[in-house]
């Protein structure tokens, strides 16, 4: 399906690049096939000479004789974008959004356009190992969830939803999840360097346990709690360290953090609405 497609980007961000990237070099679709449009000439000139992408400062004229049309502006952007395109958009078309918080049916009503998906991508998409969590209206065909599949596929991994409320706990938990992870690799290695590391071999050692540790999880398919534990001697090291994280409400910490992105998300979705 996508490689038969014009498939546009409304919003040419950091995500849209990253999808751009992936589906050029994992889903076989060609740079000609896509189309990116926004107000900043400097930046659709950038990607034009990374990716032999066709761009344009018109987003209505950008949606003309789209397949895909995938919505990826900031939030506060979304209202003018659309409506900018209401009723352009060809009634055959798949349009995915990866707007946080927008829910489908302000995206739907603004767009005059029934078929569309809702997404929620994560960084490490740039480089091919995302998690995409995405669901989709009832006007959503087949074959369109078989293309969502396919483009979000091509960020890495993908998960559809039947419902639009596991998308704003999905924002919790993975879309903001990086930054989680990124916040625990750099205080692990800024308490090596407390203890007398380099900071250059610190910061390797970081990196490298918590890449490690998430690719033998994958790998073994075991519980984390298993898997904890089997690093865990009775009255050694570890277990003396794990008694401070919990002293210090790590694990209360995470489960917080979670929530309230997923209240903000929420929140959002409220504002945009």
């Amino acid at each position: 399906m996508l490689k038969e497609q014009r498939i546009v980007f409304i919003g040419p961000g950091v995500m849209a690049e990253a999808m751009v990237g992936g589906l050029v070099e994992r889903a076989g679709v060609a740079p000609g096939q896509i189309r990116m449009s926004g107000p900043r000439q400097a930046r659709l000139q950038e990607l034009e000479s990374r990716y032999g992408v066709q761009t344009t400062g018109d987003n209505r004229a950008a949606v003309e004789g789209a397949g895909v049309v995938v919505v990826a502006v900031k939030p506060q952007s979304l209202k003018p974008a659309l409506e900018a395109v209401q009723g352009a958009v060809p009634k055959e078309a798949l349009v995915l959004s990866i707007v946080a918080g927008a829910p489908l049916a302000q995206l739907t009503r603004l767009l005059e356009h029934p078929a569309v998906v809702r997404a929620m991508p994560n960084t490490p998409a740039q480089i091919g190992e995302g998690m995409t969590v995405w669901t989709a209206t009832p006007e959503v065909s087949d074959a369109g969830r078989e293309g969502a599949g396919a483009v979000f596929g091509a960020l890495g991994k993908e998960a559809y939803v039947p419902e639009e409320r596991y998308l704003d706990m999905a924002t919790g938990l993975s879309g903001s999840g990086p930054a989680y992870v990124f916040l625990f690799i750099e205080a692990l290695a800024d308490a090596g360097v407390h203890i007398g590391l380099s900071r250059e071999l610190a910061a390797t050692m970081a990196l490298q346990t918590v890449l490690g540790s998430a690719r033998y999880a994958e790998a073994t398919k075991r519980h984390p709690a298993a898997l904890r534990n089997q690093v865990t001697s009775p009255g050694g090291t570890t277990v003396e360290a794990l008694r401070e994280l919990e002293a210090a409400g790590f694990r209360a910490a995470v489960l917080e953090a979670v929530i309230a992105a997923y209240e903000k998300s929420k929140a959002l979705g409220q504002e945009t609405n």
